[in-house]
Order: structure tokens, then sequence, then C-alpha cells
């Protein structure tokens, strides 16, 4: 289980960067805490920081079940494209919000793989269990 706790961490990582990047931006912009709007790069650049959180919330729990029943090495494999995605979704959507969308489709794509793959693992245990 190694390789899904390093992707993990990497994640959360991944996750304080962004939040370095909205401290950043806050400093730049002059938005004062606890506003969370004013200048359009500042409320990009929040707004990456939230959906990042949502995904987190999935993509945790996900890529874990998914490494338990199924295989930590592809879990990690497919943790790093939600990885990649993420980081594609920031760039992109800080940039110009319309080009948001590749970023977003690799990790909820990764998100779905993760979360659909290892429910179906952790149902074909129980009913091996079942069976036996």
């Amino acid at each position: 289980m190694p390789y899904l706790a390093i992707v993990t961490a990497l994640a959360l990582l991944e996750y304080m960067w962004i939040s370095i990047e909205v401290g950043r931006a806050r400093a730049k912009y002059g938005i004062k805490a606890p506003a969370t709007s004013g200048d359009p790069i500042f409320d990009r650049t929040f707004r990456v920081h939230q959906n990042t959180l949502e995904q987190l919330m999935v993509f945790i729990p996900s890529l874990w079940l998914f490494g338990t029943y199924v295989s930590p090495v592809w879990g990690a494999l497919i943790g790093l494209v939600f990885l990649a995605g993420r980081f594609v979704y920031f760039r992109g959507y800080v940039s110009d919000p319309e080009k948001r969308g590749a970023g977003f489709g690799l990790g909820f794509m990764a998100n779905i793989v993760l979360l659909l793959g290892g429910l179906i693992g952790a149902l074909l245990v129980l009913f091996s269990a079942a069976a036996s």
C-alpha cells in the first residue's frame, strides 16, 4: 500500500500548493480576509482551491477502495492521472475558465474509474466470500 500512501500525500501536497497560490493571489490583488472575491484572477484561483477540495472528498476514499479491492499499483497510476488533471485544471481555469474542461475531464474520469472499480472490486470479494 505504499503506492497509495505516496499518491495520497502527493494529492495533499498539491492541495497545499493551491492553497499557497490562493494566498499569493490574495496578496497580489489586495483581497483582504475574509473576502473570497474581488479580482477575477483571485476568484478563479479561489474556485480551483474549492473545487479541488470537493474532488478530494471523492478521490481519496476511492483511491484506497480501488487499491484495496482491485490493485494498489493501478490505483496509484490512476491517482497520478487525477493529480495531473487537477494541475491542468488549475492552469486552465486561472488563465481562462473556458480552458478548464480538459483538466476537469481527466480528474473526473480518474475518480469515476477509481470509485466504480473499488465498488465492483468490493462487491466481487463479498459475493466470492458468500459463495464459499
